[in-house]
């Protein structure tokens, strides 16, 4: 299946390496062994490479990267998270994002170059924008680790539009028992 560019979008392959610039910034991939690219006018064409019958599943990821390459100079990549908890909240500072996450001391995360980072007037609300897929994806991964939601309150950094399965408590697990134990004999 054929990769279609944009008219903005210029692509090329120097031996391994896939090269493609648009409007938004540049961006490369280095080919694994055994998977070809070509661009012809405004289509890129990835193959398997003659012998190499055994890299079809790489074929796949290969050709969805470079997709996202063209996709993303063109239209950048977004994540949102949510930040809900008593007390909090985050702001970007400079090339750093602090969080108060109820730790004792501020969580600080450090901006990649290309990434840009924004809350929304509340600070509980963090959009995460990019070029390059992986980096916007890993970096919204790596900042949900810091603190997941916790599922009797639901506090915690989740993405946007998530549902988190939320788990009954001890009151609610024990309103329909019995109180005072086994019964006497």
């Amino acid at each position: 299946m054929p990769i279609n560019m944009p008219d903005k979008v210029k692509a090329r392959v120097d031996g391994r390496n896939v090269h493609v610039e648009g409007p938004l910034g540049k961006l490369a991939y280095h080919l694994p062994d055994g998977i070809d690219a070509v661009v012809a006018g405004s289509v890129i064409n990835v193959s398997i490479a003659q012998g190499a019958t055994d890299k079809g599943a790489l074929f796949g990821t290969c050709r969805a990267r470079i997709n996202n390459m063209v996709t993303g100079v063109v239209k950048e990549f977004e994540k949102v998270l949510e930040i809900s908890g008593v007390g909090f909240k985050g702001a970007v500072e400079g090339n750093r994002v602090s969080m108060q996450l109820g730790f004792s001391h501020p969580v600080l995360v450090d901006i990649p170059q290309g990434i840009k980072m924004s809350f929304d007037p509340k600070q509980v609300v963090l959009t995460i924008k990019g070029i390059d897929r992986e980096v916007v994806g890993n970096l919204a991964a790596q900042i949900k680790r810091i603190k997941r939601p916790e599922p009797y309150k639901g506090t915690g950094i989740k993405y946007q539009g998530e549902h988190i399965i939320r788990k009954a408590g001890k009151t609610a697990a024990g309103a329909g028992a019995t109180s005072g134990g086994a019964a006497k004999k």
